[in-house]
């Protein structure tokens, strides 16, 4: 925890605090809101967030005080901060794709953190939280083996991540288990849907007996980390 603080303190301090006052004229960016919207996005991994749902949430928390009220930052200042905390890569953020429209959405991307021990620091240890937890370090590993990575949406249906690299294409689902007929199909049915011939995966720490449900491969998320050529 005292090197975890260390680099962050690093981070936000002269990654964002000054570089933002430099950029600024000499201006000091408020380091408690910066704080505030670091938790908000820690808090968030692996869920739809937009720039307003932070500042509605900054409003109905009074998080935010402006000298004798409490206030709200608009969406344009939370928009500047979240570029920061971007620029200093303590966050990074996936785009929606739709798969059926074949373009990139603007709106409801997600944020990961860049180290989970980060989160760790930041919010405590969760243990009810692993299958976000799981999300962000398959995001990372996806972006290590030089992937472009962005969630896919297919109608009311989402598919954790749609990866390309040099024309190839996978999807990936990513959950703690598959052994709950639950979650087998809830985690399937988005890959079912979709065809073309890609390679469809689930990645997950408990998987069953199944290797292979109709053409989508049920595959060890530890596997998957310690060997590349798993996918």
């Amino acid at each position: 925890m005292m090197l975890l603080d260390g680099i962050y303190s690093t981070v936000v301090v002269r990654d964002i605090l000054e570089r933002n006052s430099r950029e600024n004229g000499g201006r000091k960016a408020d380091a408690l809101l910066l704080r505030k919207i670091i938790l908000f996005l820690a808090d968030s991994i692996g869920s739809s967030v937009s720039l307003s749902s932070i500042s509605r949430t900054l409003i109905s928390e009074r998080l935010v005080e402006n000298k004798t009220k409490h206030g709200a930052p608009a969406v344009q200042t939370v928009s500047l901060y979240v570029e920061a905390i971007k620029k200093a890569y303590l966050f990074y953020e996936i785009k929606r794709f739709d798969l059926r429209g074949k373009e990139k959405l603007k709106t409801l991307g997600k944020y990961y953190i860049v180290d989970p021990g980060l989160r760790n620091y930041l919010l405590g240890y969760r243990l009810g939280d692993t299958g976000h937890m799981l999300e962000n370090i398959v995001y990372f590993e996806l972006l290590r083996r030089g992937f472009e990575v962005a969630v896919g949406k297919l109608g009311d249906r989402e598919i954790d991540f749609v990866a390309e690299k040099q024309g190839k294409r996978i999807y990936v689902q990513v959950t703690q288990s598959m052994t709950d007929p639950k979650v087998w199909k809830r985690e399937l049915e988005p890959l079912q849907m979709l065809k073309d011939n890609y390679d469809k995966y689930v990645l997950t720490l408990y998987k069953g007996i199944d290797d292979d449900a109709e053409g989508v491969h049920i595959v060890s998320l530890i596997d998957f980390l310690l060997e590349d050529k798993v996918i």
